[in-house]
């Protein structure tokens, strides 16, 4: 039960004297050919710099492999600063005249934990980028990402990673333009070893105390999960996280489910939120998988 692993592929902005730059050929790498780095691998994702971290069930390690390929990446750009923003405004003219890859936003389509279906497909004809600090959940391998019972099992793990991860995220994340392309509550994206949480943006890349935080919650989210305890039902996250949601009423519910708060923000809130219970944590309706295969 405890053999899953954790890794995740923030993505980055750079400036350079004070001045937001595409990032677009600077580096080796791109999505289909990442260039492996000790502790990771680095690469170019459209205006953005992109890198990912081996996978790990440690959270030392996990922050620490955050550090390593950070700082590779970084003597990569000497002349460069990081800006680490979950929205990036560089202006629509200086967009519209990158090349063309540099201007494609995304891949494979994503899909909504909570329905099932595919998220609709951003449109790129903005003026500006949005970093995600998506984390990668591993429990098995070679799976098919079009089996029912695999997407099944990805989307409880995604929905309780909103409850463990998203809805609390909003306490130091306040961008909302994110949000209104990627990052909706449930976003995933299946994988043969597991899932790609896909809701959270780069704001936890700031500070190591953070993130450590959310590879200590995305355990803590799995451990209740294969234990058989469901939170996601217990208060309507996905709505929170989708529409926002007043900062002691995240403290409350939080608190009401035992879900650790991030660094700075663990208070205790003496109010009833105005919010809606609309459950109980219940267990698990998985069928044993789980406790084979995490």
């Amino acid at each position: 039960m405890n053999n899953y692993l954790i890794g995740t592929d923030p993505e980055l902005f750079l400036k350079k004297d004070g001045i937001l730059q595409s990032a677009y050929g600077l580096i080796q790498g791109d999505k289909q050919n990442p260039f492996k780095v000790k502790d990771g691998a680095v690469q170019v994702d459209g205006m953005a710099l992109e890198f990912n971290t081996d996978p790990t069930n440690e959270c030392d390690v996990f922050v620490h492999n955050i550090a390593s390929v950070m700082a590779q990446l970084k003597a990569m750009v000497p002349e460069y600063e990081f800006f680490i923003e979950p929205t990036a405004q560089f202006g629509k003219k200086f967009i519209d005249e990158q090349p063309e890859e540099a201007k494609e936003m995304g891949c494979d389509p994503d899909y909504n934990a909570y329905t099932g279906k595919q998220n609709p497909t951003p449109d790129g004809n903005t003026s500006f980028r949005t970093g995600a600090g998506h984390l990668h959940i591993g429990w098995t391998e070679g799976e098919d990402i079009n089996d029912p019972d695999h997407i099944y099992e990805c989307m409880e793990v995604v929905k309780q990673l909103d409850a463990f991860l998203g809805f609390p995220a909003m306490l130091f994340d306040k961008d909302t333009k994110r949000r209104s392309m990627y990052g909706k509550a449930g976003a995933f994206r299946p994988k043969p070893y597991g899932v790609e949480y896909r809701t959270l943006s780069n704001s936890w890349l700031k500070d190591p105390k953070l993130q450590a935080w959310v590879f200590s919650n995305a355990q803590l989210a799995v451990d209740k999960l294969v234990a058989g305890k469901v939170f996601y039902n217990k208060w309507s996250f996905k709505h929170h996280i989708n529409e926002g949601q007043d900062d002691e009423d995240t403290r409350y519910m939080c608190e009401d489910c035992n879900i650790p708060l991030p660094p700075e923000v663990e208070v205790n809130i003496p109010h009833t939120p105005k919010v809606t219970v609309i459950g109980t944590p219940t267990s698990f309706p998985g069928n044993g998988h789980w406790g084979s295969t995490l």
